[in-house]
């Protein structure tokens, strides 16, 4: 791996981090118009820089992860360990953990919650964290479909979670391998057919529509939109990360999942090098790590030597 590609390893879970923490301070709040910054707050009272359950969730993914595995039943424990002493846990990701004994059992819950709730269960709580499943498999989009699927499936059994999860894990895994915008379409072909055309459909909304249109974003549809089209309404270049996931928190609602979403993508694409300095400093979050700790889950879960970001 070049050291360019090693950048864009790290550039995945530190641009998710990034996004999340960017948006804690303005989740759930209307349409920004003002400057956009680590404010911290929210309500969750963060502190600048923080990161949220966006994050801790993709941590303890990455941490169960090396190339061409992930233990998805450690994952689950993971998630269960951390629910218990988490403040901020989704209302669905909370019902389902809440259930279970072990992260073996998770699956089979997840799929009787969604079974029970056919018309609420699609919330954007797995697609925020299951951009770190590509690190896993760089180079093989099967194979990283289908960890997607898995790891969104601990917790969110419904076919719109999986399908939108396959679509940006393919991406960043396309992105890291070559340093460009990817089309979100090239994933198409991982999904069943059935379900082909309605993604296109989304997708050429979210590039045809702006970024504000796609609000309020908890559903994850709504959230893979919004993400996208923050991405795609703003101009590609050496600036694109942070126009990028301002654009994504500017809309309102979801800040910190819209733009930790379309934060992965960008990281995989211009590295972790082009996360502005003045964000990367403040960077940090559960359970105590900063960007380097970041840095090296990424390159341990992609096997590759790690170039430190400080």
């Amino acid at each position: 791996m070049t050291s360019d590609g090693s950048d864009r390893i790290a550039g995945v879970l530190v641009g998710l981090a990034t996004g999340d923490a960017l948006g804690a301070g303005y989740e759930f709040g209307p349409a920004v118009t003002g400057p956009v910054g680590m404010i911290g707050g929210g309500p969750f009272n963060w502190e600048s820089g923080e990161w949220t359950d966006d994050t801790q969730m993709a941590i303890c993914v990455a941490e169960e992860s090396s190339p061409g595995t992930i233990d998805i039943s450690a994952v689950g424990d993971r998630f269960i360990a951390w629910a218990s002493k988490a403040n901020d846990v989704g209302n669905q990701t909370r019902a389902v953990l809440s259930q279970a004994d072990s992260g073996a059992d998770l699956t089979k819950i997840s799929l009787g919650y969604h079974a029970r709730h056919p018309q609420n269960s699609a919330g954007n709580g797995s697609l925020m964290r299951t951009a770190v499943v590509a690190l896993a498999f760089l180079g093989d989009p099967v194979a990283a479909a289908a960890g997607a699927i898995a790891v969104s499936g601990l917790t969110h059994a419904d076919p719109r979670c999986a399908d939108a999860c396959v679509l940006w894990t393919v991406a960043v895994s396309a992105a890291v391998a070559s340093g460009e915008i990817p089309d979100l379409r090239d994933g198409l072909e991982r999904l069943p057919r059935t379900r082909r055309d309605a993604w296109s459909e989304l997708i050429a909304a979210a590039e045809e529509q702006p970024p504000g249109a796609f609000t309020p974003n908890g559903y994850v549809t709504t959230a893979f939109q919004a993400a996208w089209s923050s991405i795609t309404h703003t101009a590609a270049g050496s600036d694109h990360f942070r126009s990028g996931v301002t654009q994504a928190v500017r809309i309102g609602d979801d800040t910190d999942t819209v733009a930790a979403i379309a934060g992965a993508l960008l990281g995989a694409v211009y590295g972790a090098s082009a996360i502005p300095d003045d964000w990367i400093e403040v960077l940090h979050g559960w359970p105590g790590y900063d960007t380097p700790d970041l840095t090296r889950i990424a390159h341990r879960a992609a096997g590759t030597p790690r170039r430190v970001l400080t």
